[in-house]
């Protein structure tokens, strides 16, 4: 007896992926509409049967390097953004520019470099109290988030870096981090802040003052 041929396995026979350069046009439409950046899944959902999304933005990548605007991967996310030689463009005078915060800046790397990490971990790494200003504001920002909560006594809620943080900074995920070196020469540290990524770190207390050679934290 003849094995019965299944009807969904047909179905999805029928018609034939458009062709990559048609796949590449659709991709390109959905991030070029896009407010947020797009995951490959949501990007597979939106587009034909049979499209591979993830091979149309290896072309559309390629035929926007050198292009004022890029295709670049944030988190999880893809997304068109400037290219980063031309980001000065974007950037308007302004009057008084913003600084973080010392102790913001030291809560903000502390969180990037162990997250999740929950407050009282943070007040440990840095050696003193965290102050609900200093956590509003990031979270304000949308550069940190509630993460889950610890499984220990108490369930306290811990901290993580978000997709913004990562656009901010112009960073792939939290594993392109910069080093301490890297962070110094970028001005993003001084000799006063002693910092050991790999074991604890030791801040000096000036949470009402502000960081020098901060701009960049405010555009």
């Amino acid at each position: 007896m003849p094995e019965e041929k299944d009807d969904s396995t047909v179905e999805e026979t029928l018609f034939d992926a458009p062709p990559i350069a048609e796949q590449e046009r659709m991709v390109e439409a959905l991030l070029f509409a896009s407010t947020e950046p797009m995951t490959v899944k949501e990007m597979s959902d939106r587009m034909p049967h049979g499209a591979d999304p993830a091979e149309a933005l290896v072309h559309l990548r390629k035929r926007y390097e050198g292009r004022g605007v890029n295709v670049r991967k944030i988190g999880q996310g893809w997304a068109f953004r400037t290219a980063a030689d031309l980001a000065f463009l974007m950037r308007r005078d302004q009057v008084e520019r913003r600084k973080l915060s010392r102790a913001a800046i030291e809560t903000l790397a502390i969180i990037a470099y162990h997250q999740p990490v929950s407050r009282a971990e943070i007040e440990e790494i840095r050696g003193v109290s965290v102050s609900k200003g200093t956590v509003d504001l990031l979270l304000e920002l949308d550069w940190v988030k509630l993460g889950r909560r610890r499984m220990t006594p108490g369930r306290p809620i811990t901290f993580v870096t978000t997709v913004a943080f990562l656009d901010q900074f112009g960073l792939d995920s939290p594993r392109d981090l910069p080093g301490v070196k890297e962070l110094r020469a970028a001005g993003l540290l001084d000799n006063r802040t002693a910092i050991d990524f790999d074991g604890k770190e030791t801040f000096d207390d000036e949470d009402d003052g502000f960081a020098e050679g901060q701009d960049e934290l405010f555009e």
